[in-house]
């Protein structure tokens, strides 16, 4: 009966599957979203946890550290691992871009990441906005207006969307006067 109701609700939708009606037509999906919410929902969870439980046993138990030193670099420890940690796993993957939406009619794309509080963020940008980096970074692919984006090349189901978007498909212009300047220079 499931499944019966899934292909009747299917059915009754009027856009395909890969159309949104807000974003356009999707043309990239990240393979790792799942993990990467998985990752950073545990890393926080560990964070409140840590929170709520550390001082409840330091009090319960009575541990006390005699030395000044040794009660800074375990609080020090603590924190870091309290704190630092889901910054740090949110710095790597701010810009991992869990879908991609591409508008044929006004050139834009609609970039779906997770933000601070795992919630969905969309950034909108045209395809005159991508710069790709001068060398390569380890968590960027390219940079929509300001912020870095990490796509897989290898997931888009259609080459031509990647090569859209990375501006590949636009027409080379070789300018040999700059050419000759430059070697003047030399």
């Amino acid at each position: 009966v499931t499944s019966f109701q899934a292909v009747a609700v299917r059915s009754l939708c009027i856009s395909s599957p890969h159309e949104h009606p807000e974003h356009g037509r999707l043309v990239y999906k990240g393979n790792l979203a799942k993990a990467v919410l998985g990752v950073r929902f545990f890393s926080y969870s560990t964070s409140i946890f840590n929170l709520f439980m550390v001082p409840y046993v330091m009090l319960k138990t009575g541990i006390g550290f005699e030395s000044l030193f040794i009660q800074a670099a375990f609080y020090g420890l603590m924190g870091f691992f309290t704190f630092v940690t889901p910054v740090t796993l949110h710095v790597l993957t701010k810009g991992y871009v869990i879908r991609l939406y591409y508008k044929d009619e006004m050139d834009t794309y609609t970039a779906i990441t997770y933000n601070a509080i795992l919630a969905e963020k969309a950034t909108v940008f045209h395809q005159k906005d991508v710069k790709i980096p001068d060398i390569t970074k380890m968590f960027t692919t390219f940079y929509a207006k300001t912020k870095s984006m990490l796509v897989n090349p290898t997931l888009f189901p259609n080459p031509q969307d990647y090569n859209h978007l990375m501006g590949y498909d636009k027409s080379f212009y070789f300018n040999l006067e700059e050419e000759k300047e430059a070697d003047e220079r030399k």
